[in-house]
């Protein structure tokens, strides 16, 4: 007989009775690591409000390799997070010809990263109705690592997952 499912496709899966919890922060501990940002001053957003990303305004261009390599380790670790999805996506449409502005950009989400290493989704059985016969299911992004302690979340979105076989 197999054993409960620990570690999946990089994924790290704790299960509880009600819950089970979704990270990925062995392999965003890793990004850091290989990008040099381990030792990057913490910050609380993703993505800066104030500057405007775009193609032209920039005129130094930099290593679209290294770039790219941040950009796919980053789509990769989104799986999980959806907190910076919207950021890497922006920063992936200009993998092309990147720039300086562009690079700094991808910098500032692993530092983010780094400032949230165990960050990840929490699914829940939980139910707002009171009624024990509601089968639906709920997505929390967790705001830490051990779901067992950590007792405040932010709720992502309600979905109906259905029922499971």
């Amino acid at each position: 007989m197999v054993g409960e499912l620990t570690f999946f496709l990089g994924l790290q899966v704790k299960q509880l009775d009600d819950r089970i919890f979704i990270s990925q922060s062995k392999y965003a501990k890793e990004l850091v690591k290989k990008f040099g940002m381990k030792d990057s001053k913490h910050i609380q957003t993703p993505m800066s409000t104030s500057s405007k990303l775009d193609r032209d305004s920039d005129p130094n261009k930099v290593d679209h390799f290294l770039h790219r390599s941040m950009i796919g380790s980053l789509l990769y670790f989104v799986a999980t997070r959806p907190d910076i999805q919207f950021s890497v996506g922006v920063c992936a449409r200009y993998q092309a010809d990147p720039r300086e502005q562009h690079i700094l950009a991808v910098k500032r989400i692993i530092r983010y990263v780094n400032s949230t290493l165990n960050y990840g989704l929490r699914y829940s059985s939980e139910s707002n109705s009171g009624n024990k016969d509601d089968k639906k299911n709920y997505m929390f992004l967790e705001l830490g690592g051990d779901f067992t302690t950590v007792t405040k979340f932010v709720e992502l979105k309600r979905i109906d997952l259905g029922y499971f076989c």
